[in-house]
């Protein structure tokens, strides 16, 4: 039954709920940072606590900018604030909502659409000048079409900066991560939460409403970008932070700077 699920709709109303919830993801900035982004003073993360280099940016002023799976009113408003034409494209319509929220509240002009990141084709071939894609495929069953549908909606010489899981985290066993603080192997990569683990696992984890995730390999992940025709001209590691068990032994996090020649 698993194997047959709408992992779009369930994911979407999974990162709905999230919205409600208050996720760390869904909410959306402050005011005074949108201030300080209209005076030139910004960053975004594509990862958990590392900011994007601002050697990764263009000059954002009049640039025709995709946030690709990164609704929540954060990356979108403040590149909006600095000067760029923002559509902001999530599977969550709450998740759109807060960037239309910040919005209106701050007057600033930007486009939400709701849809599948690996399906881009609402937009004509270059229709963008940056994409920044925040680590959400880890939400896609499949990474290399959302790779080839962005080298596809970029125009050439523009650049993906996207952020991603490293397949480890998805491998260990969370549960003695969590309990214990110790790292073990406990999945096959790629991993699926729909056939990794057993039934019961499975069906606990389905009860907590939580997203559905999947680990995929390096080689999807970086490799994959190169097969889509992308040029890595970046990369830079990062982890959870805090207490996180995982952090102190593993960067668990990458981001890439991937051009269109």
């Amino acid at each position: 039954m698993l194997r047959r699920m709408d992992v779009r709709a369930y994911n979407r109303d999974a990162w709905d709920r999230h919205v409600i919830q208050g996720n760390r993801w869904t909410v959306p900035v402050s005011p005074e940072l949108i201030a300080a982004a209209r005076r030139g003073e910004w960053s975004i993360v594509l990862t958990p606590q590392k900011p994007v280099p601002r050697t990764w940016f263009p000059d954002l002023r009049g640039l025709d900018v995709l946030a690709l799976a990164s609704g929540g009113g954060q990356q979108g408003p403040i590149l909006a604030a600095a000067g760029a034409n923002i559509t902001v494209f999530d599977n969550s319509p709450s998740q759109l909502e807060q960037d239309r929220k910040v919005a209106a509240r701050e007057g600033l002009v930007l486009s939400t659409v709701e849809g599948d990141m690996a399906d881009l084709t609402r937009f004509g071939a270059g229709s963008f000048d940056l994409i920044v894609h925040p680590c959400a495929n880890v939400f896609a069953p499949a990474v290399r079409p959302v790779w080839r549908e962005a080298f596809r909606v970029l125009r050439r010489g523009g650049a993906l900066l996207s952020g991603f899981c490293d397949p480890v985290l998805l491998a260990l066993d969370q549960e003695r991560v969590e309990r214990e603080g110790v790292l073990v192997i406990k999945h096959a990569v790629p991993y699926s939460d729909l056939t990794s683990g057993d039934d019961a696992s499975r069906a606990a984890y389905l009860a907590k409403g939580e997203p559905l995730e999947f680990g995929h390999s390096l080689q999807d992940q970086i490799g994959g970008q190169c097969d889509a025709g992308f040029v890595i001209a970046g990369f830079y590691d990062d982890v959870f932070g805090g207490a996180d068990p995982v952090s102190r032994m593993l960067s668990c996090f990458h981001a890439t700077r991937a051009v269109k020649p």
